[in-house]
């Protein structure tokens, strides 16, 4: 069944909210939430964080919030900015969230480097590159990236709360959670990463055979040509020696063998294209081996991050007076543009590392009467495969320019109205490759405020 229901308007929540049986006689047009929060304290990634990195020369590109920046509603109303932890504060009734801390540790010469700085009283604890647990997630400094992300882990962000406010929640508090995204994506790319590496290595061994085996045949003695060719090969690798380096030496040992020809171009020419044939296929496979060898690795790791996720929310906040927390599981991550960009055994195994992540979240919390589980899984599919019945107009391009001309992050941190691509990209899915737009940012306030009207917390 698709969740055409996302196509209700704020309004007609907040309605739905005063009628829901908060009273055994409600008033039809009551609006009154059923529900008093005193604050909304969100934790989790670049998908609810709500400014972090909104300083130094991100703030100058006019940037700070990974979806389409600024209110750019005189364009169309459905470019707001707005992510949807702000969506839905706005709907409790609440200020505008704000960063609980503010700052990069970048490259200094390039703006990325701002002292971190704390923000009293704001309880967007979410981070763009945070994770579970593990403190270094993606655009980290400790990757190698020049932009520097704090990637605070949510068990961070929980445990910063809790030192802000004395140890415990109020329980009048509205708690969201959203985490897990950059577990898939660093996972993977560090898979990716290791089966290239994998790959370069069986590559470059398997030119160097096929190079030695072609040019030992035309030597006078095939066999101990091939052990002077393989060493002299050997030596010029072992001396630092790229691939043209190890070549040349290879074909001066041919030809001192008695393969005299080897020297021309047009003889050494067709092994060379052989060998480099040879050596991309054995690197394929090689890295397609290692790949499948270790996909199950990163399936089981999300398994321990959703566990170790719904250990937080169990022993963290809700042990210490949390009594509405709205989790939302992972989303269909194989159909994001990155997703999709990806070849059909990467994109099924995204989809078995985001179903055991979601998975051991639905085991252990479902049962959790002070946890509301949302599935947001099951309805970016649908969007992903029936974007009409949601207002979608493309859920296949990012909306933002991404080239280095125009986004120097390549990120919809960066992205604003001055970085589109050309046309009305108002009711596009995606920001960049990953991040939705603000009117994808609409559909999951409002998905999540109809769930929250359903278990009586709107």
């Amino acid at each position: 069944m698709r969740h055409t229901k996302l196509a209700v308007t704020a309004m007609a929540l907040a309605v739905l909210a005063g009628c829901g049986g908060g009273s055994s006689d409600p008033k039809p047009g009551d609006q009154t939430l059923k529900v008093k929060y005193s604050a909304q304290v969100s934790f989790g990634d670049s998908l609810s964080d709500v400014g972090t990195y909104a300083v130094g020369t991100v703030a100058a590109l006019k940037g700070g919030k990974f979806t389409i920046n600024g209110d750019n509603t005189t364009i169309n109303p459905a470019l707001t900015g707005k992510n949807w932890t702000e969506l839905i504060a706005a709907q409790i009734g609440l200020a505008a969230p704000c960063p609980a801390v503010t700052g990069l540790d970048g490259d200094k010469n390039l703006g990325f480097y701002v002292p971190v700085q704390a923000h009293p009283g704001c309880y967007g604890y979410a981070q763009g590159g945070a994770r579970v647990t593990n403190p270094v997630g993606p655009g980290n400094k400790l990757t190698g990236v020049a932009l520097g992300q704090l990637t605070y882990p949510v068990t961070t962000q929980i445990a910063n709360h809790l030192a802000a406010v004395g140890g415990k929640f109020k329980g009048d508090e509205l708690v969201l959670v959203m985490a897990g995204g950059n577990d898939v994506l660093f996972q993977l790319g560090a898979l990716s990463a290791a089966a290239t590496a994998a790959g370069t290595a069986a590559g470059n061994t398997a030119y160097v055979t096929s190079l030695v085996g072609q040019l030992a045949a035309g030597a006078t003695d095939p066999a101990s040509a091939a052990l002077s060719i393989g060493l002299a090969a050997k030596t010029a690798a072992a001396q630092g020696g790229d691939q043209t380096a190890i070549t040349q030496a290879a074909i001066g040992a041919a030809v001192q063998a008695g393969f005299v020809t080897a020297a021309s171009p047009t003889v050494y020419g067709p092994i060379v294209a052989k060998a480099t044939t040879d050596a991309t296929a054995a690197g394929q496979k090689a890295g397609a081996d290692y790949a499948a060898a270790h996909g199950s690795d990163l399936v089981t790791a999300m398994g321990q991050a959703g566990t170790d996720l719904v250990a937080l929310v169990k022993n963290q906040l809700i042990a210490n007076g949390a009594n509405y927390i709205v989790v939302n599981n992972l989303p269909d991550v194989a159909t994001t543009p990155s997703g999709r960009a990806q070849d059909a055994s990467t994109q099924a195994l995204i989809n078995a590392m985001v179903s055991a992540f979601n998975t051991a979240l639905s085991s252990g919390l479902g049962s959790e009467s002070k946890v509301l589980l949302v599935d947001v899984f099951a309805v970016s599919h649908d969007q992903a495969t029936n974007p009409g019945p949601y207002g979608l107009t493309n859920v296949t391009t990012p909306a933002c320019d991404l080239s280095a001309a125009k986004n120097p992050l390549g990120s919809s941190l960066v992205c604003n109205a001055g970085n589109l691509i050309s046309g009305d990209v108002s009711h596009y899915s995606f920001a960049d490759t990953v991040h939705p737009t603000p009117f994808n940012n609409l559909l999951l306030a409002r998905y999540v405020a109809e769930k929250m009207v359903i278990k009586g917390w709107l």
